[in-house]
């Protein structure tokens, strides 16, 4: 266990230091839009110096001869990039009619480019992989006038098998590939050195000219005839069809041609026009109390018809913005709402309406606006306002309001008793859309997908208790064949994959009684039993401390759970376990959040969890997690310890009409037992945090909007 939390320790170490990379905007003149063969910054097969606009995902891929490279890229910080490598390669092992690798690749920039000196970047790559293409470089960047960049670099490991310079700082130490997923450190920048270098010419704003000197020699692949190069040259040309979309044609290495094609997005860049949902109701300013001394009175608290005729006006106002009025109380000076939010995917817009809406809605005397925001029944935080300074600010920039706004947690602050607003519970809600289920960078198969139609429904009884289930039936999908053998050594937990979708049709995904409660101030409760997910059914219990206003939240989570059968009906299989973990969050501030967990998992091993995502201002979320437990690399089997990508899409940013629909991919080098945690839907921060403080701030420049 002591291995293990060293492990956690120095990753969690890693992950502050990243987020706290300073975010200064590198040099335009260095900045990318395409990327090389194996779909980082790079020429043809040599990385530049060159970075991709601060926050792009991209993805690439490319063929020549018997290779291919399929790659996601993410360009972390405006200096740290990150890529994702799948690599695939015919004639190359005997025991496969295609070898399959999988590399993960970091790069630094160090210096930005200045009138005199160029753009200097450090890199690693296949620093987890099987060491095929393992490699370190430091290469610079300089632009010659607007169309022309010079490259030149050193190259380790494969990027110095040819023409080695010698061995500046030491002989280059065999590594033990083992499971892989291992860092190789013991070889980096070591054994022998070589130069590469190449430059690159834009003929006008789609059409770009490469040519570069390669110092990959391809030894092995040479030797066991996969591709084997004539010279160290390689010449070719990048056409951008529109931004974001290049394809590139080469000659490569005197002895073949390659193409590549690339796919870029930027959660900064909005794929739809957005704006496109009506506009909000205008602030309605109270008359001076000198002007119109009556309106100010507050005789109307007297009357009995004044507050349900408010509600009702109100909450018809709301419903028809998508936003639903819970509660409400109302005193002479003092107003609350609790509003959950069905269309906004900022809940900062959801309040800044709902704010909008009792300027009209509310006598002049009241000054304290309330705004509770609810979440499966349950109030998660209050943003209180002084209609003054709303009346006052309405066209200023948003981060005026927000100064002025306080987030305090309602519960525990005396505040007046909320009166439910007739007719909202019990409620039903269902949906009947289509559904995907993709699996990348299995070694068996490159893509793996599952689709068809997925009937969901949600039945709120009471603030708090949930009935909600999912069934889906499968049109089509190779998940139940891209799967080889399965001959994990652990319990079943994750890796039966193909048996579920080959059985599976219709399947019950899920069925799920919940209650959510608040046990106390800052305090959130979950209890979920049923069929929790597609492999596993039984209970789970939760409990979260977030603070509204705090950047650190604890949670603790326990379940005792039995494996469904494969067709995911209502049948269980005999595997019975408990897992829980106690998990701590933090937001860093600066868009970046992470997450460390410890406990036990699925399959009965121990061990700690470490997740670190980037929150764009507009819900975007890409991020990375690793897992370590008390497994042996014999036990986990290959990859050694679970790790990978997660990526969250909302899809206002794809229509640009507002939506709460996201999409969610996450990705995995394997599907493994080790590591493996209980996929319950409705764990208490995924959805807490969005009316606390910190979510809020980062979206709250739609408060207007």
């Amino acid at each position: 266990m002591k291995r293990i939390f060293r492990h956690i320790a120095l990753l969690s170490g890693t992950c502050g230091a990243l987020a706290a990379t300073p975010m200064a905007m590198a040099e335009r003149s260095t900045q990318t839009t395409s990327f090389g063969l194996r779909g980082a910054a790079g020429i043809i097969e040599m990385p530049t110096a060159e970075v991709a606009p601060d926050g792009t995902l991209s993805f690439s891929y490319s063929s020549f001869g018997n290779i291919t490279f399929g790659t996601l890229n993410f360009q972390i910080t405006p200096r740290l990039s990150g890529s994702f490598r799948y690599s695939g390669l015919t004639n190359f092992d005997p025991n496969y009619d295609t070898y399959t690798d999988r590399a993960f690749d970091l790069s630094y920039r160090l210096f930005d480019e200045t009138d005199i000196l160029p753009a200097v970047s450090v890199g690693i790559n296949d620093l987890l992989g099987t060491g095929l293409y393992s490699s370190e470089y430091v290469v610079a960047t300089k632009s010659i006038g607007e169309n022309i960049r010079v490259t030149g670099g050193l190259g380790w490991g494969r990027l110095g098998s040819l023409g080695g310079m010698g061995s500046p700082f030491g002989d280059r130490p065999d590594f033990e590939i083992g499971f892989g997923g291992t860092p190789n450190y013991t070889q980096w920048f070591r054994g022998p050195v070589a130069f590469f270098g190449g430059a690159t010419y834009d003929v006008n704003d789609k059409i770009t000219l490469l040519a570069e000197y390669s110092s990959d020699a391809y030894s092995l692949e040479a030797a066991r005839g996969t591709f084997t190069p004539l010279t160290p040259f390689n010449f070719g040309a990048s056409y951008k069809f529109r931004p974001g979309v290049n394809v590139s044609a080469y000659y490569l290495r005197g002895s073949t041609f390659g193409l590549s094609f690339n796919l870029m997005a930027n959660p900064n860049s909005p794929a739809a026009r957005s704006g496109t949902e009506q506009a909000p109701l205008p602030v309605r300013p109270r008359p001076s109390r000198s002007a119109d001394p009556e309106s100010w009175g507050t005789d109307w608290v007297s009357d009995p018809a004044v507050e349900p005729g408010i509600r009702s006006a109100l909450a018809a106002a709301l419903t028809a913005d998508g936003i639903t009025l819970e509660a409400m109380s109302l005193s002479a000076t003092r107003a609350e709402i609790r509003i959950s939010n069905n269309r906004y995917g900022a809940q900062a817009q959801a309040i800044g309406r709902a704010t909008r809406m009792m300027t009209r809605a509310f006598p002049a005397s009241v000054e304290t606006f309330v705004i509770t925001s609810v979440a499966n029944g349950l109030p998660i935080g209050s943003v209180i306002l002084a209609r003054s300074d709303v009346e006052a600010l309405e066209h200023a920039p948003a981060p005026d309001i927000f100064s002025r706004a306080v987030f305090t947690d309602v519960i525990g602050d005396n505040g007046q008793a909320v009166t439910l607003t007739p007719g909202v519970y019990p409620s039903l809600t269902w949906s009947l859309q289509p559904y995907m289920n993709v699996a990348l960078f299995n070694p068996d198969a490159p893509v793996g997908i599952d689709g068809g139609l997925r009937l969901s429904g949600q039945y709120k009884f009471a603030p708090g208790l949930v009935l909600s289930g999912a069934i889906t039936a499968k049109l089509a999908g190779n998940l139940d064949v891209s799967y080889g053998v399965n001959d994990s050594v652990l319990p079943h937990v994750r890796s039966d994959v193909a048996e579920y979708s080959a059985q599976g049709n219709p399947a019950i995904e899920k069925l799920t009684l919940s209650w959510y409660s608040r046990p106390g101030r800052n305090l959130y409760g979950r209890v979920t039993a049923g069929y929790l997910e597609s492999m596993f059914a039984g209970v789970s219990t939760e409990v979260l401390w977030k603070p509204v206003d705090s950047s650190f939240a604890l949670g603790a989570e326990l379940a005792f759970v039995q494996q469904r059968d494969f067709n995911q009906l209502l049948g269980l299989r005999d595997y019975q376990t408990i897992t829980g973990h106690i998990t701590g969050y933090y937001d860093f501030g600066n868009g970046f959040t992470s997450q460390v967990g410890v406990g036990r998992y699925l399959a009965g091993d121990y061990g700690g969890t470490v997740a670190v995502d980037r929150v764009f201002a507009n819900g975007w979320k890409v991020g990375a997690f690793a897992t370590l437990t008390n497994l042996s690399p014999e036990e986990f089997g290959e990859g050694t310890f679970d790790k990978g990508i997660r990526l969250s899409i909302p899809l206002e940013w794809a229509l640009g009409s507002p939506t709460r629909s996201v999409s969610t991919t996450e990705m995995r080098s394997l599907s493994s037992d080790g590591g493996a945690i209980l996929q319950v839907d409705g764990r208490l921060f995924d959805w807490v945090q969005e009316g606390h403080a910190s979510a809020l701030s980062q979206r709250w420049g739609k408060f207007w909007r």
